[in-house]
């Protein structure tokens, strides 16, 4: 049975993975994910979990002591953000390309420089292609929500691929909201044991974990990891069905709010979608036909589901929280204007870039948004698509 609680982002975190109890939990701390791991420590000197709790020396070792847990049978899992995610680059895509499900929870926070704490995507985004499933949550019960549903759809034997959790640095991962947990009994039900095929350990099947890839197999192996990640799709799908059976929350890839008769639209992804969404219910009550999509799963794109919520659109705004540093855009709208290259009547779009290092985003923010695009809906001219938001004005 369902409970109230209040939790930060982090701590229904480190509640989900007390929960689950994985095996080995390999940390090293960074800001705003260090709290994840005090938990859990917590949970360890309690006699709460039975996990081996390993303290290393870098985010790089952090991950990579994950690789070999796994690679060995065991579950494994970690936190980091920011500096410490781009730290483990080497190891996520080795985590990938070997095909062990670790299941890593990142508070997305800004890289530098300058040297900035506070939140936005520069370091998720810059791993997006790492070869990770990425989950992402708008709130607290999300966060928690999603990290239930993570080591299932990872672990799948479809799948089998690494995943991130991603939460909002400080906005979620600090800030205490009301949430709903689930029994611990029954949150192990529906996870469930991991039992690997195939392991180092297991001695029915020696096996070798990472040899060299000659040119006659790398790209193989690399079209099979590729259609793991077709595969997570489905699995993503069923799983959160399965959730929804189980726990009454109900979630998919990506979230379509007032997108029925939508004739123009914002396409953004995590806390800010709340903001954005006070935006759009003023507007409705305006007589404007606007709408939201809030991008759920990162990866795998859901490139089919936008391209079908957006078809009915005039005008589309898609709000990137990083700076791809491409000159025409940020990564989010790459993404989404892909997934449109197809459509036999495509929306006008823009890219908004926003938000960048903790910048605020308000309802008045998001209200002139879809001013512009109902200028746009109407005949107007597109003028600049790629344009930043809240910045003061160079003198």
């Amino acid at each position: 049975m369902s409970k109230r609680d209040r939790l930060s982002g982090n701590e229904a975190i480190a509640t989900a993975m007390r929960q689950i109890n994985p095996d080995v939990f390999a940390m090293f701390p960074i800001t705003p994910s260090t709290e994840i791991p005090q938990y859990f420590a917590q949970y360890v000197a309690d006699g709460l979990v039975d996990t081996e709790f390993i303290c290393v020396e870098s985010e790089h070792s952090s991950l990579s002591a994950c690789l070999g847990a796994e690679a060995a049978g065991a579950r494994a899992v970690t936190a980091t953000s920011s500096a410490g995610l781009s730290y483990m680059n080497e190891v996520l895509y080795v985590a990938a390309s070997l095909r062990l499900p670790v299941v890593l929870a990142v508070a997305c926070r800004a890289l530098t420089g300058p040297i900035n704490i506070n939140h936005d995507y520069s370091d998720s985004m810059a791993e997006r292609d790492s070869g990770f499933i990425q989950l992402y949550a708008e709130n607290n019960q999300e966060v928690y929500d999603n990290y239930l549903m993570a080591h299932r759809i990872a672990e799948h034997p479809d799948v089998r691929l690494p995943l991130m959790v991603c939460e909002d640095g400080f906005i979620t991962s600090h800030a205490i909201e009301n949430i709903e947990t689930e029994d611990d009994d029954r949150v192990k039900a529906f996870v469930g044991e991991y039992n690997p095929e195939n392991y180092l350990l297991k001695k029915e099947n020696p096996l070798a974990v990472g040899p060299y890839g000659v040119s006659n197999y790398y790209m193989e192996a690399r079209v099979a990891q590729a259609h793991a990640m077709i595969n997570a799709k489905k699995v993503i799908l069923d799983v959160a069905e399965d959730f929804y059976n189980t726990f009454g929350r109900r979630y998919g890839l990506i979230e379509e709010y007032m997108m029925e008769d939508a004739e123009i639209a914002m396409v953004i992804m995590g806390s800010s979608a709340g903001t954005a969404r006070a935006a759009v219910d003023e507007l409705r009550t305006q007589g404007v036909k606007a709408g939201l999509i809030k991008i759920r799963v990162l990866r795998p794109f859901p490139a089919e589901e936008i391209m079908k919520a957006l078809s009915g659109c005039k005008a589309v705004a898609v709000m990137d929280k990083s700076e791809g540093f491409s000159g025409c855009g940020g990564q989010l709208f790459g993404e989404v204007s892909a997934a449109l290259i197809n459509c036999d009547v495509r929306p006008k779009m823009i890219d908004i870039v926003f938000g960048l290092g903790g910048r605020d985003f308000t309802v008045k923010a998001a209200r002139t948004v879809y001013d512009r695009l109902e200028g746009i809906a109407k005949g107007g001219e597109v003028g600049n698509v790629y344009t930043h938001m809240g910045q003061r004005e160079r003198v």
